[in-house]
């Protein structure tokens, strides 16, 4: 007779999700793992498979949580450039009980010029972040907020790019104040 689980499936990945979003994929051990998510290492080989696919898995929770996060935002912004300003200022100061940074442009940083999976998965994430503020873009433009001198999708690749990048330095000891500059210049720049 099989047993019950003993926890729930989300709860434990999302811990597993915060801890390799905080340590990396190499530096995060099973060990650590299993310690971390409160489980027993065989219930992490039933439940999740190796902690590769484990892995695979918390990049999946963290962009579906993140598109949840972004989509309400934009929900919520009475002006593009309201959304614009409430995403990329979130992405500045993070959330109060996570790592900082991103664990899909961390991921693609240390793996995806060798993992395959990894690299696919980053590459969806981006896709999906610069369709997102493509389409916030194209709002700004009809309501005359931003710019028509460029196309939208073309201003959206540069806002992901200086995102990217952001997202990258919140993890050095860069000041906030010196990313919120950045960050109000491409606002700036798409600004009417």
């Amino acid at each position: 007779m099989a047993r019950s689980k003993e926890f729930e499936e989300n709860v434990v990945l999302d811990k597993a999700m915060k801890l390799f979003w905080e340590q990396g994929y190499e530096k995060t051990s099973l060990t650590d793992l299993v310690e971390h998510m409160g489980i027993h290492r065989r219930s992490l080989y039933d439940t999740f498979g190796d902690k590769h696919t484990l892995f695979l898995k918390a990049m999946d929770r963290f962009r579906a949580k993140i598109n949840t996060e972004l989509s309400g935002v934009v929900k919520r912004s009475e002006t593009a450039a309201e959304a614009i300003q409430l995403i990329i200022s979130s992405m500045i100061d993070g959330e109060e009980d996570s790592p900082s940074g991103c664990l899909m442009v961390n991921s693609a940083v240390e793996l995806a010029m060798r993992d395959a999976d990894v690299d696919s998965k980053s590459t969806e994430s981006f896709t999906l972040s610069e369709q997102l503020f493509k389409d916030i873009i194209l709002w700004g433009q009809r309501n005359g907020e931003f710019t028509s001198d460029y196309d939208a999708g073309e201003l959206a690749e540069h806002l992901h790019a200086v995102c990217v990048g952001l997202r990258v330095m919140t993890r050095t000891s860069i000041s906030k104040e010196k990313l919120r500059h950045t960050a109000n210049i491409s606002i700036k720049l798409i600004t009417k």
